[in-house]
């Protein structure tokens, strides 16, 4: 059975993989343009890829938060927190399509 813990999980990888072909291509456009839209959404998209890779790294490898995470989080937090995690990537792939276009 898929725990609560393996949802956020692959939640978070997919907003990783999300930020980074949107950073990517926010990038190109600021050193295409050199607007300070397109530098905006570039920092923008490597704070929250920092953001992202910082929390898949608490979930996978810390050594107290990744087995608390498996183990003792409460059922009530983990729904909030996918949630949360699910409404980012909803966001990020809306954003990804509209950007992509």
């Amino acid at each position: 059975m898929i725990g609560f813990i393996d949802i956020a999980r692959v939640s978070v990888a997919v907003n990783v993989g999300m930020l980074l072909v949107l950073t990517g291509i926010w990038l190109r456009n600021y050193r295409a343009f050199e607007s300070k839209h397109g530098l905006g959404l570039a920092i923008f998209g490597v704070v929250l890829l920092a953001q992202n890779v910082l929390t898949l790294y608490f979930y996978l490898f810390h050594p107290v938060l990744a087995s608390w995470f498996a183990t003792d989080m409460p059922p009530l937090a983990w729904q909030a927190n996918i949630v949360i995690h699910v409404f980012q990537s909803v966001a990020l792939a809306f954003l990804l399509w509209v950007t992509w276009d």
